[in-house]
């Protein structure tokens, strides 16, 4: 049996690493009496697909995980047994059952919304200004780990949020290879990350 699982990671939690987050799945499913399926070999892992691992100190409302099974379970009684089982900051928002045979939940996704917060301590002079003169831009260059490439075709959508002076909204390309991060976008506009709240609010898959 496959389930699929989406979750919030609020407060604390937002610093735990994706290895971190596996651990603790694992744990809470072992406390829930959730029989979680093996990888064969000589160093079983529990068979748990997370969308997209989420950088240190983001927050998200929408991480969607895939959990495959080795008995069959109510899927309608999942989340009340997991849920005591989680430590605080993580939520089980809902749950589905999935075909086993679908493919890998990393290689169907797209792509990801973010909503950036502005603290009292960012720049937002002529934000409205900066964010128009970078989805103008025809190539963003920048450099990470020492590789050359264009930031600007991995932003999709880039605008303040309606009603919101320094709410931003950003869709970012997130597929293997090829994915967008808000950091470096918050970079381009001169906004350090230690003045935005940062949060994942929506994940992107092909059949959406």
């Amino acid at each position: 049996m496959r389930i699929r699982i989406t979750f919030s990671k609020q407060g604390a939690l937002r610093y735990t690493g994706h290895l971190d987050l596996h651990k603790l799945w694992e744990r809470a499913a072992r406390r829930a009496d959730i029989p979680l399926a093996y990888t064969q070999g000589f160093h079983p892992t529990p068979r748990i697909q997370i969308a997209s691992a989420l950088p240190l100190g983001f927050s998200s409302r929408c991480e969607v995980a895939d959990f495959f099974l080795s008995a069959d379970l109510d899927v309608a009684t999942i989340s009340s047994k997991l849920q005591p089982a989680l430590p605080s900051g993580l939520s089980v928002l809902n749950v589905e059952s999935v075909d086993e045979r679908s493919p890998a939940l990393q290689t169907q996704l797209i792509a990801a919304d973010y909503e950036v917060t502005l603290l009292e301590s960012a720049d937002a002079s002529n934000l409205d200004l900066r964010l128009a003169a970078l989805t103008d831009a025809p190539t963003l260059p920048r450099v990470k780990r020492d590789k050359a490439y264009d930031l600007r075709p991995q932003i999709e959508e880039l605008s303040l949020m309606a009603g919101a002076e320094k709410k931003i909204h950003m869709r970012l390309a997130s597929r293997a290879g090829d994915t967008g991060r808000p950091e470096e976008v918050l970079a381009e506009l001169n906004l350090a990350i230690e003045d935005v709240q940062v949060e994942r609010a929506q994940l992107i898959f092909k059949d959406s």
